[in-house]
């Protein structure tokens, strides 16, 4: 071949390696401003390498699951995803994306909170973290320096903890969560206002009177609770209808919930409220954190696995509502294939429940003291069918998840007859059971707090909740202005 006939074949080669080159420098800068309305971000989810898609961050699953397993005494690190780096300019240019994408946009989250700096006494103090001087709240760059919340039954209430955490980073770009809910410095462009009051620890914690106290530090919080809140500004403007107060423990803030009880609360169950206080209208009813280990999907026993039918364990006498309970354990103690005993967390007693759950068919889910309890939560980490037995129960997410999917409800009244429970249970078949169970293995990471957050989890979900709240509190703010900007002065 001559050498004229080669330099088309030079020309070429150097004119395609110079255009790719052009190519990928061009999609790197179009990468660090992927937020121009040019790139739709279904397009920019492609150009991520190995398939990997920051935006969703749903990491559901088995890794899922055992992430929240971590977090209940020490929360675990995030890890970041894998990109394949092949040269340093390829290293910089993913380490500049990563960062960009885990950094929420203000602008595009679905909610804007505004949490108030209360001190640490309020909240992480509670916990006996101490920071430095003029220090408000711990740093959440690194989860092992995070103050633990303390384990056995106080896990089951520390919604609070879990919401702040995922407020406090949503401003850190390095750790990866959902963009649900990110924190705003200014109170006018927020949607909603967040109380950062451990209510629930306050109360279990500090409500009795200790040495020469003659106030508890619980109610003592909440008096300054109750005076700080109610001089702010924020709170005046709209009485207070835009602020978010977690008081999961049914005895929590019992000193100020009147007071504040125009604010959305973030609760357990209506039990212990009178409807004017709190209802559906206005408030959030969250999952209570399950105490028992999640079961992997891939481990979870089938229904013949299952040798028990129904299974029940916990405090069998109690009062107001709980008596049915009492009434239950003489019907079906003595039954076989039953498992209906009284049972504390002392001990081994968490680690007994879960076994003994994810061995039945199905787990008694009956009202106590208060209508809910984590028992049902405890059933759904163990993938067994809850029945439940509580006919003033409210249930978290009900608006957008159909229980009867994975539940069964019985009617108190018709529990207690002889023989209707036993009847109705062994008449589930199979195939019924199995479809019952499948979609408890789908909506388990509906009820997993960890931290960081993941997309569907259990803080995420409360998030989605309350930012469904938020168009009914503008709609009565907008109409209750109608007059009230436009009315002239009154001529004296």
């Amino acid at each position: 071949m001559s050498e004229k006939s080669r330099l088309p074949s030079r020309f070429h080669f150097y004119l395609i390696t110079i255009s790719l080159f052009l190519l990928v420098l061009s999609s790197v800068f179009l990468l660090q401003f992927r937020n121009a309305p040019l790139i739709p971000k279904s397009v920019f989810e492609l150009i991520l390498v190995n398939t990997t898609s920051l935006y969703s961050n749903a990491n559901v699953g088995e890794e899922h699951i055992e992430t929240s397993q971590v977090v209940a005494e020490r929360p675990s690190n995030s890890k970041e995803p894998p990109f394949p780096l092949s040269n340093n300019l390829t290293k910089k240019a993913s380490s500049f994306i990563r960062q960009k994408l885990m950094a929420c946009d203000p602008t595009q989250a679905r909610l804007r909170v505004y949490m108030y700096d209360l001190p640490p006494e309020f909240h992480f103090g509670l916990l006996g973290w101490k920071g430095k001087r003029n220090q408000t709240w711990p740093s959440v760059n690194d989860p092992s320096q995070i103050p633990a919340y303390p384990g056995g039954l106080n896990l089951q209430h520390s919604i609070e903890y879990w919401l702040t955490l995922d407020l406090l980073s949503s401003n850190v770009p390095k750790i990866s969560r959902p963009c649900t809910a990110i924190r705003v410095k200014n109170s006018s462009q927020a949607d909603i206002i967040f109380v950062p009051f451990f209510a629930s620890l306050s109360y279990n914690r500090h409500s009795k009177l200790r040495g020469k106290e003659k106030v508890s530090v619980n109610k003592r919080l909440q008096e300054q609770l109750v005076q700080f809140l109610t001089s702010r500004q924020e709170w005046k403007r709209h009485n207070g209808k835009n602020h978010v107060i977690v008081a999961h423990h049914p005895n929590s803030m019992l000193d100020a919930r009147r007071k504040l009880g125009s604010a959305m609360f973030v609760l357990a169950d209506f039990g212990r409220y009178p409807v004017e206080i709190a209802n559906l209208d206005k408030d959030i009813i969250a999952p209570y954190r399950h105490l028992v280990t999640t079961v992997r999907s891939n481990q979870s026993a089938s229904f013949l696995e299952r040798p028990i039918l129904a299974y029940f364990k916990g405090a069998i006498y109690r009062k107001d509502g709980g008596v049915i309970r009492q009434e239950l354990f003489y019907l079906l103690k003595d039954e076989k294939d039953v498992h209906f005993n009284f049972g504390s967390i002392r001990g081994n007693g968490i680690n007994q429940a879960g076994q003994g759950m994810a061995s039945s068919k199905f787990c008694l889910h009956i009202a106590g003291d208060t209508p809910s309890s984590n028992r049902l939560f405890d059933a759904i980490a163990s993938h067994c069918v809850p029945v439940i037995i509580s006919d003033d129960i409210e249930l978290p997410f009900e608006d957008v998840l159909d229980y009867t999917q994975f539940c069964i409800f019985v009617p108190a009244p018709d529990a207690i007859q002889k023989g209707y429970l036993l009847n109705l249970l062994r008449g589930i078949e199979q195939d019924k059971w199995t479809k019952m169970w499948e979609r408890l293995k789908e909506i388990t990471h509906l009820f997993e707090y960890q931290y960081p957050s993941q997309s569907g989890d259990a803080v995420d979900m409360i998030w989605e909740a309350v930012s469904r709240k938020v168009s009914s509190i503008r709609y009565d703010s907008n109409r209750n202005n109608r007059y009230n900007r436009s009315r002239p002065r009154t001529l004296v």
